[in-house]
């Protein structure tokens, strides 16, 4: 199948488009423009159908960004934002043990990880805290462990309880009324 974009468009969009501030705020207009402009390769990458992205390591990253954090915006508030993090978790453990990351720049490099801290696997946030430990990435090791102690508290993301359908427990509901409980 073709596809109108390629890996160079989705990592100049990402990257040079976007500021960071924009990578994680909510925004509808974003959102939009998401879904807009990759909507279609987000629905080809979820099919397995950027296969042939993978024989580079900005094709690789290109790929993860596409299932891991477009399918957040495009999905936004539906369960089809989490309904791809293991597909997204695999290419991004091959991608490591290949040796990509370390080919990516530090801007790059977390958004490789980042299917590692979306997971709600306590043994995958351990690995998560060694890649998110390198020099570098300072900050998002602290985003990481604020992560890691919600999993060891709740087992669970409880701010996805709602989306996934999950029942919530008192502990949880008390817990999504503190500033940062959600991400």
């Amino acid at each position: 199948m073709t596809h109108r974009h390629d890996s160079d468009e989705v990592l100049a969009f990402w990257f040079e488009e976007l500021t960071p501030g924009q990578w994680f705020r909510r925004d509808e207009a974003l959102d939009s423009t998401i879904a807009t402009r990759f909507g279609a390769l987000l629905a080809a990458a979820r099919q397995g159908e950027l296969s042939h992205w993978r024989h580079s390591d900005r094709g690789r990253l290109a790929e993860i960004i596409v299932i891991d954090q477009f399918s957040r915006n495009v999905y936004r508030h539906d369960p089809r934002a989490f309904s791809h993090d293991s597909q997204a978790l695999v290419l991004a453990q091959g991608a490591v043990r290949k040796g990509c990351d370390q080919r990516l720049s530090l801007t790059q490099r977390p958004f490789l990880y980042m299917p590692w801290m979306h997971s709600e696997s306590l043994h995958i946030h351990r690995e998560a805290a060694q890649l998110f430990g390198q020099p570098g990435l300072e900050r998002h090791l602290e985003v990481e462990h604020r992560h890691l102690m919600i999993l060891e508290r709740f087992g669970r993301y409880p701010h996805r309880n709602d989306i996934l359908g999950r029942t919530s427990t008192p502990e949880e509901i008390a817990f999504l009324t503190t500033p940062g409980s959600s991400f």
